[in-house]
């Protein structure tokens, strides 16, 4: 492979998308589960939380052991795990109680192929180019997303939801054979060998270092709003196009598979966050971040009360919010990277990400149980609650910003 900066981000790029293939399948399956299984929205927006929740409760230890170890060796861990995942609930999931530890084992090997892939490209390319590539990288993410919604619902109405999860264990083992033998051995120092406990899980005095460098302490407070608002409407996009067509006669307003709808608008909104960082890069990171946060808040609540409109008018203002939620993905984590010294930049890796993942685990349960509390799903006003919901942290951020600059100058 050599280290050729293009064909290493290429390569991880491509093993990023196809490590993803199973992390939309439930949400794109989400209305047919629901019924099927008889789940309340709090309930399904619970075992969607619950990828975040293994997400969360093991990406510290994932990242910190990638200042120690060959973190090639990491990834393929995470791919096989990912691959056990979506095959075990495909074979065995039939409700709550069963849905729930395959989505938590989901979360725990996706997290080992996320953050320690960011990892094998910072660690590999460095320049002025770094910036681009972890935007390329943060926004590659929404090609995995697009692209599992569409495998689901391409695979679904041929085979049942079953297959659609079975198909999906393919990609991860693709990915971890991807960057096991596509990727030189990285040769670093021997280090202690790090064991599975509370300390490697939640390494505090180095999160404290990371929260005492004020930029760094603002993107990931940053990236964790964003994360509520990002994964909640991601995990309620398919049921919102149900209950959309479902006002029109027939429930026939899309012309399309609503999965279909759904991986396009997740594909589309992809060049956001790259053209976003590009913005930021011109007129400045906290200027950029606040922008385009109070607009995909406002924007949310807008798309609820169009769901009765036109098709073509629906999935404008989704695609618009899309966008708008992504804009400043890129923006954050490139901010938190520069922010973030060498020595620190696993520990500061891992409590970004323990951080957005945190907020993405609240997303859907707050959607969930917003639904449920403003009348259920059947309601517009509802709908507007659950995007309100999710935007909050987004909408108080310039306010919160505001706060936080007088009481520093204080």
């Amino acid at each position: 492979m050599g280290k050729d900066p293009r064909r290493i981000a290429l390569l991880l790029l491509a093993a990023h998308i196809v490590s993803m293939l199973g992390f939309s399948t439930f949400a794109a399956l989400l209305p047919e589960l629901r019924a099927e299984w008889r789940l309340t929205n709090s309930e399904a927006g619970v075992i969607a939380g619950m990828f975040f929740a293994g997400y969360v409760a093991t990406v510290s230890y994932w990242t910190a052991l990638t200042d120690r170890v060959d973190p090639r060796r990491v990834y393929l861990a995470g791919s096989l795990l990912t691959c056990v995942s979506s095959a075990g609930f495909g074979w065995f999931a039939q409700g709550l109680a069963s849905a729930l530890p395959f989505q938590v084992l989901l979360g725990a090997g996706i997290a080992a192929t996320y953050m320690p892939g960011l990892r094998l490209l910072a660690d590999r390319v460095s320049g002025p180019s770094q910036s681009r590539y972890i935007a390329f990288y943060t926004s590659f993410f929404g090609i995995g997303t697009a692209l599992s919604f569409a495998l689901a619902g391409a695979v679904a109405p041929l085979g049942g939801w079953r297959a659609a999860f079975l198909f999906s264990a393919a990609g991860p083992l693709i990915a971890g054979i991807l960057v096991l033998f596509g990727l030189e051995r990285d040769r670093r120092p021997a280090a202690p060998r790090l064991r599975f406990s509370l300390g490697a899980l939640f390494p505090l005095g180095a999160w404290r270092r990371v929260l005492a460098i004020r930029a760094a302490a603002g993107y990931t407070l940053g990236y964790a709003v964003h994360c509520v608002e990002l994964f909640g409407s991601r995990g309620w996009i398919v049921a919102f196009l149900a209950f959309s067509a479902g006002l029109h006669a027939g429930g026939a307003s899309y012309p399309w598979n609503l999965a279909a709808i759904a991986a396009v608008v997740n594909l589309l909104a992809v060049p956001a966050s790259i053209i976003g960082n590009e913005m930021a890069l011109r007129i400045g990171r906290r200027r950029w971040i606040l922008i385009v946060m109070s607009a995909s808040g406002s924007c949310g609540v807008l798309l609820a009360f169009a769901a009765p409109l036109h098709w073509s008018v629906v999935f404008a203002l989704l695609l618009v919010y899309s966008m708008l939620v992504m804009g400043e993905s890129a923006t954050l984590t490139a901010g938190m990277v520069a922010a973030a010294p060498q020595e620190l930049r696993g520990a500061a890796m891992g409590l970004y990400s323990l951080a957005g993942f945190g907020g993405g685990m609240l997303g859907p349960m707050v959607f969930g149980v917003a639904l449920d509390a403003a009348g259920g799903a059947g309601s517009t006003m509802a709908w507007a609650f659950g995007y309100g919901a999710i935007g909050t942290g987004c909408l108080l951020a310039p306010l919160a910003v505001r706060l936080f600059a007088r009481r520093g100058a204080a």
